[in-house]
């Protein structure tokens, strides 16, 4: 088996920032290069119903600075000192971008955080993220769940669970 190209998807979240280590450790013994991307929701599609009179283009430049600041933010810190890394920031359904992404770069491994089956009665109403990704990937999906006593609400207050940027 030879895993030259990784994906890690991070939505900024505690699971993410604990995820990133083993990423960095499996492009470490594999050389591979890893690349760090982060999806933006597509705002228009799930505001435009809801609050049409909300300003989409300067959200979305505002989502868009706090994400690429964000994504250098969390995964440096838990990157360390690895060198083969690159950072893409994507738009859209996370689950589909990470999946064509994979795709579109022919990688061979994605690398994922998962809140798991301990927090029973916490789960996103349409499906999560990572379950979505290790159903539909064309390739193996590695799964990071946060350890029993953690939380999977962030720390940083700008923060929540689901990668919202809070302003």
């Amino acid at each position: 088996m030879e895993i030259k190209k990784i994906v890690f998807a991070t939505d900024f979240s505690a699971c993410s920032n604990y995820t990133a280590p083993y990423a960095a450790e499996m492009a470490r013994k594999f050389g591979a290069k890893l690349y760090v991307i982060h999806v933006i929701q597509d705002m228009g599609k799930m505001t435009a119903w809801y609050a049409p009179k909300v300003n989409m283009k300067e959200l979305e430049k505002t989502m868009e600075e706090k994400s690429k600041q964000e994504l250098q933010l969390c995964c440096t810190e838990g990157l360390g000192d690895l060198k083969n890394v690159e950072y893409r920031l994507l738009k859209g359904a996370p689950y589909e971008q990470i999946l064509k992404f994979q795709q579109d770069n022919k990688a061979d491994l994605i690398i994922i955080g998962t809140i798991g089956g301990h927090n029973t009665g916490k789960e996103n109403a349409f499906g999560s993220t990572a379950d979505r990704v290790v159903k539909n990937a064309r390739c193996p999906v590695l799964t990071v769940s946060l350890p029993f006593k953690e939380t999977a609400e962030s720390n940083d207050p700008r923060l929540c669970s689901s990668g919202e940027i809070r302003l």
